[in-house]
């Protein structure tokens, strides 16, 4: 990224506020981005925890498969999920507060025993699935955050802030330079005008000393 500066006092003070500007918002930055991957650590952690458990359940429903063809699916349906939004490390995430599922009426003696088994692991299946989905949801968002904030603080650290620190550097020299410049001029000007002087002092006292011969 070119920083595109004037060689002036103008350009000169609004690269030095920039500068400024992020140089104190860069540990800013840098402590979001730290919290942010402090945060994508435990969710990733937490997915995978999920994803583990709900691969045991769906082993445990496996292995009544040959009873799950006396099994009404239709007993059970996923009735509603509740949800809130919060934030973490500054990024909204979706947060899930409640699951709620609709479990219709059967006959208690007519129905097989293991029912009631049946339809605990359907439940808690249903609900490992729906949490892991959530805490992949707030993993996208929390990694894109933390990848945005990554690139910015590159941007920052790498790029900006460096690149405003060389226009400030070559500004200062410019007018140096050309205050430098200035002062020997006048010199030189100077110089050149005492020496005129001096050399027009002998001139004058010759024309003097003409007059006066004339006079007399």
């Amino acid at each position: 990224m070119a920083i595109t500066f004037q060689y002036n006092k103008t350009s000169l003070q609004h690269i030095e506020k920039q500068l400024k500007t992020r140089q104190r918002t860069l540990p800013i930055i840098k402590s979001k981005e730290t919290a942010l991957r402090l945060e994508v650590k435990k969710c990733k952690e937490e997915a995978d925890e999920l994803k583990t458990k709900l691969e045991q359940q769906i082993q445990g429903y496996e292995s009544m498969y040959a009873l799950w063809g006396e099994f009404d699916a239709s007993l059970v349906s996923l009735k509603n999920v509740e949800i809130d939004v919060k934030k973490v490390a500054g990024v909204r995430v979706p947060v899930l507060t409640n699951i709620q599922f609709d479990v219709k009426p059967f006959g208690l003696f007519s129905a097989p025993k293991w029912y009631f088994d049946g339809i605990n692991l359907l439940k808690g299946l249903a609900k490992t699935a729906v949490e892991h989905e959530f805490v992949e949801a707030k993993l996208a968002l929390l990694d894109y955050a933390r990848r945005k904030t990554t690139q910015k603080v590159n941007l920052f650290e790498k790029v900006q802030i460096p690149g405003f620190q060389e226009a400030i550097r070559k500004i200062k020299r410019f007018m140096e330079d050309e205050e430098n410049l200035s002062k020997s001029s006048q010199k030189i000007l100077k110089a050149l005008q005492e020496k005129r002087k001096l050399a027009n002092v002998p001139v004058e006292a010759e024309d003097d000393e003409q007059r006066k011969e004339v006079e007399i």
